[in-house]
């Protein structure tokens, strides 16, 4: 499995980092921005992430952004729904408005932070990520 953690959060960035790195091949990236850019790159390789843990709160471009843009992404490329990158978003912005606006805009999965390791373990069995 390839994993892509987007976190401008050290601490975190290494928390999340520590507990992937025992079910997947981790890149990582700081900001919004270079989500996308580590997106693109990943699929023009023909490596495509099966699995991005996206922050909210991020400079240059927030969580949100990534989201649409990855989603519109793949709807340009008609990407079928099933195939779509996996988008678990982990963010400290647990109120209902936040949650809504994620799964309307096409996350998979909200985890509130912290994070709860055995709920994140068992969504990715779920998703069909982990065995």
């Amino acid at each position: 499995m390839k994993v892509l953690i987007v976190e401008d959060d050290f601490a975190s960035r290494k928390f999340i980092m520590k507990f992937m790195e025992d079910y997947a091949v981790c890149d990582v990236t700081v900001d919004g921005m270079e989500a996308v850019d580590a997106y693109m790159m990943a699929k023009d390789d023909g490596e495509p992430y099966d699995l991005i843990c996206l922050d909210v709160m991020m400079p240059v471009m927030d969580g949100y952004q990534v989201l649409k843009t990855i989603r519109d992404m793949e709807t340009q490329e008609g990407v079928a729904e099933e195939d779509r990158v996996k988008i678990i978003m982990m963010t400290a912005l647990n109120q209902e408005q936040h949650v809504k606006k994620a799964f309307d805009m096409g996350c998979t999965v909200y985890c509130a932070k912290p994070l709860d390791l055995d709920r994140v373990k068992m969504v990715m069995q779920k998703l069909g990520l982990l065995q």
